[in-house]
């Protein structure tokens, strides 16, 4: 089996709730998401996605995708998509670095594996562990009264862990934390997470003022090493996130202790076989993760839905439905969100397929 035509689509992802706010006064209304299709001289095509959150928040952006896919794309013909290992060595050695634009190809690739296998990815991936698994609900940046009126209405929804975007004002984000603190109940988790945003005497202030509370700090400040600093200066559970994107910074992570949790993103660190890769670590190393990508669809939820359900529960923290988040359906079969909780499709590959009529025509063909 080779592949002898890739293709990329471009689709608009609205939000549901109007915008999507976040640390340094970040904002997105309408996320820009590429959807690859990798097809193969045997008839099967598989499907991928990759969304990142804006220019502006990892080294990455929408258009970044299709160009990189149109420099990708030629070297990619010919190859055994089901030769994982193989093909992401391919893709590393003809464009070095830009992980995300290899994201959606290699996860094509694991839902071609999983047709012509006859097996759901999460089963390739490692197994399927119990019946589903539990998401967690970001809370975009508002004013204190305003986050902590969402707890309940998120709560209804089924969630039991709750992301809290932080990162601005200390003094209102400790204000945040408090207000968003006193809403939770018995078996509820917050994180509260700062994206970056905070500078070291900012986050410093923020964790001696909210010592007091139950509360996962994630990401505090842009450096591993500014980051570290604040863990050594606080007692809270500590998530690290935008600084871990690779095999090398996992390990460094866990051997300096500075993390508790890991939050693994698909995309940034280059699709599933690499993020794979890094799970098996962390479980190997006992850190908890919380599974997900920069953003996206349908199809990145499916991509979720097989990795989280293929982890052992107890190294779970989190993971995420990206697709509840948005107004815009771009896939059929895609798993949904049930009393805050997800499982992945039992059907071969990632269970999905695109929706053309929403897709339109494709913007890059490579053949």
């Amino acid at each position: 089996m080779k592949i002898n035509r890739i293709r990329a689509y471009q689709v608009d992802l609205p939000l549901a709730e109007g915008s999507y706010k976040w640390s340094g006064g970040k904002l997105v209304t309408v996320f820009d998401s590429t959807v690859a299709a990798v097809e193969t001289d045997a008839g099967v095509a598989g499907y991928g996605e990759v969304c990142p959150l804006g220019p502006f928040y990892l080294p990455a952006y929408a258009r970044g995708v299709r160009a990189g896919i149109m420099e990708l794309g030629p070297h990619l013909l010919g190859e055994d998509p089901c030769e994982l290992g193989k093909l992401n060595r391919r893709m590393d050695a003809v464009l070095k670095g830009h992980a995300y634009v290899k994201s959606a190809i290699d996860m094509a690739c694991w839902d071609i594996l999983g047709k012509v296998t006859r097996q759901p990815v999460c089963v390739l991936m490692g197994g399927r562990f119990g019946q589903d698994f539990g998401l967690y609900r970001a809370i975009s940046q508002e004013a204190p009264e305003a986050m902590a009126s969402r707890v309940a209405g998120y709560r209804a929804e089924g969630y039991r862990r709750f992301q809290l975007k932080v990162g601005g004002d200390p003094a209102v984000d400790i204000e945040r934390i408090r207000a968003v603190a006193s809403q939770l109940q018995s078996g509820d988790r917050l994180v509260a997470d700062a994206n970056t945003g905070w500078l070291m005497h900012d986050a410093l202030r923020v964790v001696r003022a909210v010592r007091d509370l139950d509360v996962y700090i994630e990401q505090p400040c842009l450096s591993y090493e500014e980051c570290l600093t604040i863990r050594r200066h606080t007692d809270h559970p500590f998530v690290l996130d935008e600084v871990i994107d690779s095999i090398d910074m996992l390990l460094r992570g866990h051997a300096d202790r500075a993390m508790d949790v890991v939050n693994l993103k698909i995309s940034k660190l280059g699709g599933l076989t690499k993020t794979k890769q890094a799970r098996d670590l962390c479980v190997s190393l006992g850190l908890a993760m919380t599974l997900e990508d920069s953003w996206g669809g349908d199809i990145v939820t499916a991509a979720i839905a097989h990795l989280g359900h293929s982890t052992p529960p107890e190294f779970l923290f989190t993971a995420t439905d990206f697709n509840s988040y948005v107004t815009t359906s771009i896939a059929a079969g895609a798993p949904r969100r049930v009393n805050g909780r997800m499982a992945a499709s039992t059907e071969p590959g990632l269970g999905v397929t695109p929706k053309w009529d929403v897709l339109g025509a494709a913007v890059v063909e490579i053949q």
